[in-house]
C-alpha cells in the first residue's frame, strides 16, 4: 500500500475540550492523523488516553459539553469542524462514516427486531423501501455470517449471542454503505475464539466492500492480527505513528516501549510481568514538557521543560520524542523490545 496519495481523512492539531463542573478538561491536545484510502488503521492506548474522544470527532458525536477548540479534520476536501448543524454531520455520520461499538446490547434496541433495526438505516441512507428493503435486510445479515436470514431477521437482540450480536451492529454499520467503518474495541466481551471471527469478518467485509477501518483497542494482539498502520495515542495526543512492523520492531516513544514491553508474551519464566509505574497525567491541568516524562525512567533534562516535536523516522514513520533529536544522547530501547525484533 503507498501513503503517497492524499490521506482520505486528516487531522492536523486537533484540541478537543470539555467543560466540567466549572472546569476545562483537554481531552484531545494537539493531535494529528491521517487516513489513507483502502487501509486498517489501529488506534491504541491506555484507557483515558483520548482514543473514543479523537474518532467521536470526526463524526460530530461529542457531548453536549464537549467542543473543538482548535484544528483540522480534513475529509474527502470537507472541512468538518466547520460543521455547526446536525443536518450537516447527518451527511457525514453513518452514510460517510460509521461507527461500531463495544456493547451491541447499548446500540441495539430490544424492543425490535434486528431486521427492522437493519431496515432503519438502510431507508436512511439507501432510500430503499418494500422489497428491496427487504432483501437488502437479508442480504447484509447473510454478509456478517448470520445463518438462515429470513428467519433471524424477525427475532430480538435477547435471541441472539454476545457474538451475533455484534454481527448485528456491524450489519447495521455496513447498512449505511460507509467508506470508513470505525470499530471501536469490537472485541472487548467476546471469549477468543469468537474474537478471531469478527475480526475475521471485518476483514472480508473491508475487501468485499471496498472499505477503510479504523480499530480502536488497547489489545496489542488485536493490533498485529489486522492493522497496516498503528497510531500510539497517550494524554490526548498521538505520539507515535508508522506501519504495523516498524512501530512493533522498531519503535521509538518510550510510551511505544512500555506498552510493547507489557506484551505477556515478553515476559520471562520466574520473572514478574512488566508493568507502567504511575498513572497518566490530569488533563485538567496544563501538562508541561513530554507528558509520560514523570513515568519515564529514560526520560531527559528537557522532556520536564518543552513538548517535543513530531520527529519524521520513516516516510511513514513519526514519533514526538526528544530522543530523535540530533542533540539527544544514545539510549538503547529496553531488552523485551530487543527481544522482540529478535
Amino acid at each position: 500500500m503507498s501513503y503517497d496519495n492524499v490521506p482520505l481523512l486528516s487531522v492536523r492539531d486537533l484540541v478537543v475540550k470539555f467543560t466540567l463542573r466549572g472546569q476545562t478538561l483537554t481531552a484531545i491536545r494537539g493531535a494529528s492523523l491521517s487516513l489513507f484510502s483502502g487501509e486498517s488503521l489501529a488506534i491504541v492506548g491506555e484507557s483515558g488516553s483520548g482514543k473514543s474522544v479523537l474518532v467521536k470527532s470526526l463524526m460530530g458525536m461529542l457531548d453536549k459539553n464537549g467542543y473543538i477548540a482548535n484544528g483540522s479534520i480534513q475529509y474527502e476536501g470537507r472541512e468538518l469542524t466547520e460543521f455547526k448543524t446536525e443536518r450537516e454531520w447527518l451527511a457525514i455520520r453513518g452514510r460517510e462514516i460509521a461507527m461500531v461499538m463495544q456493547d451491541p446490547m447499548t446500540s441495539l434496541n430490544p424492543l425490535k427486531t434486528i431486521g427492522s433495526q437493519i431496515g432503519e438505516a438502510i431507508a436512511l441512507h439507501q432510500n430503499l423501501r418494500g422489497t428491496a428493503k427487504r432483501d437488502a435486510i437479508h442480504s447484509l445479515i447473510a454478509d456478517v455470517g448470520i445463518p438462515d436470514p429470513l428467519r433471524r431477521a424477525k427475532q430480538y437482540p435477547h435471541e441472539f449471542s454476545g457474538g451475533m450480536r455484534q454481527r448485528v451492529v456491524i450489519a447495521v454499520a455496513m447498512a449505511c454503505k460507509p467508506k470508513i467503518l470505525i470499530c471501536d474495541e469490537p472485541t472487548t466481551a467476546l471469549d477468543v475464539t469468537i474474537q478471531a471471527q469478527i475480526l475475521e469478518l471485518i476483514k472480508t467485509l473491508q475487501r468485499i466492500y471496498s472499505l477503510t477501518v479504523i480499530y480502536i483497542t488497547h489489545d496489542l494482539g488485536v493490533v498485529a492480527r489486522v492493522a497496516d498502520r498503528v497510531a500510539v495515542m497517550y494524554a490526548g495526543d498521538v505520539i507515535e505513528q508508522g506501519t504495523t512492523e516498524e512501530v512493533f520492531f522498531t519503535p521509538a516513544h518510550p510510551y511505544t516501549w512500555a506498552l510493547l514491553s507489557s506484551l505477556p508474551q515478553l515476559g520471562r519464566k520466574g520473572e514478574p510481568l512488566y508493568a507502567i509505574e504511575g498513572t497518566p497525567p490530569s488533563l485538567f491541568d496544563t501538562i508541561k514538557g513530554d507528558a509520560f516524562a514523570p513515568r519515564n525512567t529514560r526520560a531527559l533534562r528537557i522532556d520536564a521543560l518543552y513538548a517535543p516535536p513530531s520527529f519524521r523516522i520513516t516516510a511513514t514513520h513519526s514519533a514526538k520524542t526528544w530522543l530523535l533529536d540530533p542533540m539527544a544522547p544514545r539510549i538503547d530501547a529496553p531488552e523485551a523490545i530487543r527481544r522482540l525484533r529478535g
